[in-house]
């Protein structure tokens, strides 16, 4: 790839990346000129995703692991610290929908997994890889959110309180190291979009109708290469 992409010579992890917003914003990062580390549970989905970026000119590597699992996120950063100085882009886009119901009938095993994968990880990922990114010169951490995470819905609310509490950690994160790094967090709803999660969500929806997932990993790309301040936020759901 051309040193002149927005985005050569930085290295960006993003979770989820074996389908949709983060298969997608993936394949976009290395289109810009980042390496990419895909980092999703499926390795043949992560293979085929890393096959599209090189098959394009680009640059990733696949880490294929569990998210839940709090001791294999510590191995994958030690594992890229010892390949890489850096870490200049985390975007957190792993997430899981769980059951849609009432919060008096929230199943408490699935809305344990919920949490453990959409907050637990997510705090999880960002300590584990806090020195790598105060090591770069420009390092974002984007986490993806939703609309119920700021406007409750009913039947919603296992989903919505995951995705809440997701957003103030990122938030708060990105506050504690606003003075002392070039550490800068935002905030992404990409609203209605034709992936996996929302077919579950809305099984009598025509597909057709919604954006792709192209069209938010556009949007992450343009909070990465400009210049926003900390808690920028963008919602695409407007």
């Amino acid at each position: 790839m051309a040193d002149n992409l927005p985005l050569s010579g930085r290295l960006a992890l993003v979770t989820g990346a074996s389908r949709g917003i983060g298969a997608a914003t993936a394949r976009a990062l290395a289109a810009a000129g980042a390496h990419v580390v895909l980092v999703a549970r499926t390795s043949g989905a992560l293979e085929t995703v890393e096959d599209e970026i090189h098959a394009a000119g680009g640059s990733a590597t696949i880490a294929p692991l569990d998210l839940t699992d709090g001791e294999s996120i510590g191995r994958l950063a030690q594992a890229i610290s010892g390949r890489w100085d850096a870490l200049d882009i985390l975007v957190l886009n792993a997430a899981s929908l769980g059951t849609l119901s009432g919060v008096p009938a929230i199943d408490a095993k699935e809305f344990s997994r919920v949490m453990t994968l959409n907050v637990l990880a997510q705090q999880a990922l960002i300590a584990a890889f806090d020195p790598l990114l105060r090591k770069s010169a420009d390092a974002r951490v984007i986490g993806l959110t939703t609309g119920v995470a700021a406007k409750p819905r009913a039947y919603w609310g296992a989903y919505g309180a995951s995705k809440a509490a997701l957003e103030v950690l990122v938030s708060a994160y990105g506050q504690e190291v606003v003075k002392v790094s070039n550490i800068r967090t935002h905030i992404l709803n990409p609203g209605a979009t034709r992936t996996a999660m929302r077919a579950r969500a809305y099984p009598g929806e025509d597909p057709n109708t919604l954006k792709e997932p192209e069209v938010v990993a556009t949007a992450i790309i343009d909070m990465i290469s400009t210049d926003n301040p900390d808690g920028y936020r963008v919602d695409l759901a407007k």
